[in-house]
């Protein structure tokens, strides 16, 4: 996995991320069940954590490509929360975009507390969030590939356009502005009075021709994998199914 971008909401996510074959959907389960796992006891909240799947959509040109990033470090300002993109308060890239690409953070590590329960050792170390859990993690952020010819100044230079741009057409249509002491003290399990779901694009790209070439790929991958899951489905497992698909479950005989 190399991560680009980031940025985390109250509900909601972006990465901007390349990964290698299906590597995505093994790390995407991983981060979101983590996240699940651990905010939500944070913050007591039960049952399902995220409302929706994730979708990962891909950017088709290095124009598109700082579109995304732009988006991302919109996040906060454009919908009137905060003024200034630095004054997000979730955690976001934005700081290492502009400083050391490289973080250090703390990661519970459970799966260690786990295997010493019921142990004498155990003892005042028991919470889910005692120190004696946590481990450190470097987060490192790499530059966009478009970018990647440019010297450390430069990229700077660019991040700071794009965050300029967002800010100044925020106050371009004269938002009243939440502040961010007004946003950390949001409780977590407020709800919205209205949801926006708008519907997900089949990729991001600077030319319309870019994205139909990307929906007639997409629908020979479907009509490729469909019939390989029914020959699947009726017992032949030599089918060949789309790099980067998964074949579908076959139950056992006699299975409930």
């Amino acid at each position: 996995m190399r991560l680009y971008a980031f940025t985390f909401a109250s509900n909601h996510f972006h990465l901007l991320v390349w990964a290698r074959g299906a590597a995505l959907a093994g790390f995407m389960q991983y981060l979101r069940a983590n996240l699940s796992r651990k905010v939500g006891k944070l913050v007591d909240w039960s049952g399902g954590f995220w409302e929706r799947r994730y979708s990962a959509e891909p950017v088709l040109d290095d124009t598109a490509l700082v579109g995304r990033l732009r988006y991302v470090l919109a996040h906060g300002v454009k919908e009137g929360l905060v003024e200034r993109s630095a004054e997000w308060p979730g955690l976001t890239c934005l700081p290492q975009l502009l400083g050391p690409a490289r973080r250090l953070f703390r990661w519970f590590n459970w799966t260690k507390r786990w295997s010493k329960r019921g142990s004498e050792d155990m003892g005042a170390g028991e919470g889910r969030f005692a120190e004696e859990w946590a481990e450190p993690v470097e987060l490192e952020v790499a530059p966009l590939p478009c970018w990647e010819g440019l010297g450390q100044e430069e990229r700077r230079r660019a991040v700071r356009g794009l965050v300029e741009e967002v800010e100044a057409e925020a106050r371009s249509r004269s938002m009243s502005v939440l502040g961010e002491r007004a946003v950390r003290t949001q409780h977590p399990h407020t709800r919205p009075e209205r949801l926006e779901r708008s519907p997900r694009p089949w990729g991001h790209a600077s030319t319309r021709q870019a994205l139909n070439e990307l929906r007639e790929q997409y629908r020979a991958f479907v009509a490729v994998f469909r019939e390989a899951a029914v020959r699947w489905r009726r017992g032949d497992f030599l089918a060949r199914f789309p790099p980067f698909s998964f074949p579908p479950r076959v139950a056992s005989p006699g299975a409930a």
